[in-house]
């Protein structure tokens, strides 16, 4: 018994210690498969930080134009008597352009003013019958109806005196509306009607370009407005005299294309511009580089979290994202100035930054294979 003893518990050990390895590799397995997989590598697409001042500059060829520049018309329908300016005339604050012929107009102040003075002698009469009554009533002459009715009589009166009032007004403000004045110097640039023609109200008589500033127009195609943020510098000078020039800042950027030609509209207010960029003269428009202190990233590669703003830059070694917060000069939807978090040679991620994790592997899109 007992040498048949020794090998059963040697059987049991091996077979026990053959459990354990099974166990061990099913756990193994378990785990292995239990463990989340690696994150793939995404792909980016990225900018390498350069200085602004590094950057080409385009020059855009545009025109001279009023920054405001309003069209001027009657208020009322009518016969133009009288055109005092013409195309090209310098006006005044106030001074009359236009005249319609009053006769109408000045015919229904005439009637409003008659009706005037028939409800003040209604009114006067009203006043005295009110007044006798008032002493016949506080004697016991008269019935406190008779009383009621003249007090009431003077109140008619008095309201139909405070309407031909406003009446004399709306005709006097009439009359007022058959001359056409400019509400602000400036120069005439166009005219849209001449003396004898019947015209209706609201439309365009003069057009006058206000004298309050001036503004370089140019047409320039998406590419550069992707470059281009508003309050940007830029050098503007004549086309045939570079000589002649003024700065100003970009004021408006057109938010669509024009269904023609597909080129959106820039508008830069100048600044102190000389006599020789008159309304309409061709000029030439060259942005200014931006101060040597400040990188322009597109505003997309923005993440805005807790009132921070932020980038996220690659490792050049490792490829992986790292979150670098940053402090903005300059913002609108297009492009962002960055004052300081970013060095020359940085790369950074311009596109779908809100999906991104920090320590994420990346491929630069259009970089590596």
């Amino acid at each position: 018994m007992m040498d048949n003893g020794l090998p059963l518990r040697r059987v049991c050990r091996k077979s026990g210690a053959g459990t354990a390895v099974l166990l061990a590799l099913a756990l193994s397995a378990c785990q292995q498969e239990t463990a989340e997989p690696a994150p793939p590598v995404r792909p980016v697409r990225t900018v390498t930080i350069a200085p602004s001042a590094a950057q080409p500059l385009a020059s855009f060829t545009g025109r001279i134009e009023a920054r405001d520049q309003a069209s001027l018309a009657f208020r009322i329908s009518g016969r133009i008597a009288e055109r005092m300016v013409g195309i090209g005339a310098a006006v005044k604050d106030g001074q009359p352009l236009a005249r319609l012929d009053p006769e109408t107009e000045e015919n229904e102040l005439r009637s409003a003013r008659a009706t005037l003075s028939a409800a003040d002698g209604i009114l006067r009469q009203a006043e005295a019958a009110h007044e006798r009554q008032s002493h016949l009533y506080a004697r016991g002459v008269t019935s406190r109806a008779d009383f009621e009715q003249a007090e009431q009589a003077l109140k008619s009166a008095r309201a139909q005196v405070e309407a031909a009032a406003a009446g004399v007004r709306i005709a006097e403000d009439v009359v007022g509306f058959t001359v056409l004045k400019a509400d602000a110097p400036g120069v005439v640039t166009a005219v849209g009607a001449e003396p004898g023609e019947v015209v209706a109200a609201g439309r365009m008589i003069v057009q006058l370009a206000r004298r309050d500033g001036r503004d370089a127009v140019f047409d320039v195609p998406a590419g550069a407005i992707a470059a281009t943020g508003v309050d940007d510098r830029m050098s503007v000078a004549l086309a045939g005299n570079p000589g002649v020039a003024a700065t100003g800042r970009v004021r408006e950027i057109s938010p669509e294309a024009d269904p023609v030609t597909r080129l959106f509209r820039i508008r830069v207010g100048l600044v102190d511009p000389p006599e020789g960029m008159r309304l309409g003269v061709s000029v030439q428009g060259t942005p200014l580089p931006v101060e040597a202190d400040g990188f322009a990233i597109p505003a997309a590669a923005l993440v805005r979290a807790s009132g921070q703003t932020a980038v996220w830059v690659v490792d050049p070694a490792t490829r992986t994202l790292a979150a670098r917060p940053v402090e903005l000069a300059a913002d609108d939807p297009a492009r962002a100035i960055v004052r300081r978090g970013l060095a020359a040679g940085d790369v950074v991620v311009v596109a779908g930054v809100s999906t991104l994790k920090a320590g994420q592997a990346v491929r630069l899109v259009g970089v590596e294979p």
